[in-house]
This record gives structure tokens, C-alpha cells and sequence, in this order.
């Protein structure tokens, strides 16, 4: 029988409770779900890749289902080729979310036609969470238990911590 693979790539910087949420329902549909972390040139990370992946390694222990936890830097569709993967599982927020990801997956289907998209709606509560957004709050001293687990937010604090929080 043919294991069915699929893909959640992100940078995770850091991994939100929306973030979880989305692994939780993708591990459903799939029978190995490997999350990629992967650096993007355009961000520039609170946590270095190693610290990035060992944080969602310890937030996904838990989850039911064959969730592997590696580090990319490739394209996407070369990352889930050599994973075996025919599926790439994407989360959606908002409207904005929707237009830049229906571009990315036609761009991804020419690129590999026989990898899929699949795009899972958040929770609504969770819609409005961004990593983005979770770090600015972080910077400014604001609290983002709502948004992450304990863990992750004694980690986020600890950053903010040493970079020095602005507005200081």
C-alpha cells in the first residue's frame, strides 16, 4: 500500500496555535505528514533554523499520525518531490492569504503537476494569529499567551528579553 504523503511548509518563527491547529487536521488527511522549515531571504527569523526546528518538533510531539519535522532550502516543489509527498497542505486566514497562495500553488502545479494543493481553512478563532504579528506584540511588551503555547511564549520573552523590547 502507498503511503500518503504531504507537506506543510513555513518558517515557524515562531509556530503559532494557528500554525498547530492546521498540523492537527492535516495529520488527518494524510498518512505522513512532514512539517518543512525553511529560511525565507524576505524575513528576517527571531530564531535561527535550529532553534526553529526544535521548537516544533517539542510542539508536535504529541499530535496522532506520522508528523516528521525537517529543515529545507529549496524550492518547495523539490522539497516535496524528494519527501515523497503529492500533497502540499496550506492554512488560510484571510482573503489576502487566498490570493497570494492561489499564485503560489499555479505556480507550484506548472512547476510539478503532480503535487497537489490543499488549502484547510483556520479555525475562526485562530484567524487573526500571524507569526509576524506575535512577535511585534512580543517587541512592545505585549502578551501573546493567546496566540502560542506556554512554552513557545516563555521562548518568544526570553528573545525579546535579549534583543532588548522596543518602546523602552
Amino acid at each position: 500500500m502507498m503511503v500518503r504523503t504531504g507537506v506543510y511548509p513555513g518558517t515557524f518563527d515562531p509556530i503559532t496555535l494557528g500554525h498547530m491547529d492546521i498540523i492537527r487536521r492535516g495529520a488527518k488527511l494524510v498518512d505522513r505528514l512532514v512539517i518543512g522549515v525553511t529560511t525565507n531571504a524576505s524575513k528576517s527569523p527571531m530564531f535561527s533554523l535550529p532553534e526553529r526546528l526544535a521548537m516544533v518538533q517539542r510542539e508536535v510531539a504529541q499530535i496522532e499520525g506520522d508528523v516528521q519535522v525537517v529543515s529545507f532550502d529549496s524550492l518547495l516543489m523539490d522539497f516535496a518531490e524528494r519527501e515523497g509527498a503529492r500533497v502540499i497542505v496550506r492554512g488560510l486566514r484571510a482573503v489576502a492569504d487566498f490570493e497570494y497562495e492561489y499564485q503560489m500553488a499555479g505556480m507550484n502545479q506548472q512547476i510539478n503537476p503532480r503535487i497537489e494543493t490543499v488549502f484547510l481553512m483556520a479555525d475562526v478563532s485562530l484567524q487573526p494569529i500571524a507569526s509576524r504579528l506575535v512577535k511585534e506584540i512580543a517587541l512592545y511588551g505585549g502578551p501573546i499567551g493567546r496566540f502560542v503555547t506556554p512554552m513557545v511564549a516563555e521562548e518568544v520573552a526570553a528573545r525579546v528579553e535579549t534583543l532588548g523590547r522596543k518602546g523602552s
